[in-house]
């Protein structure tokens, strides 16, 4: 019997947690919940989720600690959702490693559909022809093993600084659009949403640029979108 997609909700408020479990099994997922973020992080260890959504405020261990303790053993898919709605607040999420921030109150067929583009960014889609390594200056991208070398050594990347990474290599040489890489990367529904796009690629430059203030492999293309190039010597 194949296993449904596991989601794990944390937040302190029960009536949440009551609202979503139906919801969210309605949709078709397995649904666990936690009312903390110690006990997140016991749940997310033991049961193994595809997917949590996280509030940010919570007593103990906030949102931002659980996530910071979370990415320390777990790759795991995280929408934020929390009434934490400053800019600031977002882009401190994303910079720990979340997929995804949704403010408080929402819209929870909004919050479904965020979930269905997460999920569909786990499935395996059709494969591109590619060969198994291609090196651009001191970066050396492994396909086949999902790696990636900068000047040597070893780089953790997050989903979706691979797969960034990934849609920018294919296509070296020419202008990504921010539509584009937005709909390949995150879905559709973001193909609008530049400044989550401007967060992840600032991510990568600083694990694969020796200057990222200075890049010369992901370059800007003012207004239009990205361009992955050899650099030069």
């Amino acid at each position: 019997m194949v296993r449904r997609f596991r989601i794990l909700v944390v937040d302190d408020e029960g009536r949440i947690l009551n609202f979503l479990r139906p919801k969210l099994r309605a949709s078709g997922y397995e649904v666990l919940t936690a009312s903390n973020g110690l006990e997140a992080l016991e749940q997310a260890q033991a049961q193994e989720p595809d997917l949590i959504v996280l509030d940010l405020i919570m007593p103990q261990m906030d949102g931002f600690e659980t996530l910071k303790e979370l990415r320390s053993f777990s790759p795991v898919p995280v929408i934020i959702l929390s009434a934490k709605g400053a800019d600031v607040d977002k882009i401190k999420g994303l910079y720990l490693g979340a997929d995804d921030y949704l403010p408080k109150p929402f819209n929870p067929d909004e919050l479904v559909a965020r979930i269905e583009a997460v999920r569909r960014r786990l499935e395996p889609g059709e494969s591109r022809k590619m060969p198994e390594l291609l090196a651009f200056g001191d970066v050396t991208i492994d396909f086949q093993r999902r790696s990636v070398l900068v000047r040597g050594k070893g780089k953790y990347l997050t989903r979706i600084e691979w797969l960034l990474l990934s849609e920018l290599a294919r296509n070296a040489g020419r202008i990504m659009l921010y539509e584009e890489l937005l709909t390949r990367v995150w879905g559709p529904e973001y193909r609008d949403d530049i400044p989550i796009l401007r967060t992840w690629i600032s991510r990568l430059r600083h694990k694969l640029e020796r200057d990222p203030n200075e890049p010369r492999l992901i370059r800007t293309i003012p207004k239009a979108g990205y361009i992955l190039d050899q650099p030069p010597a």
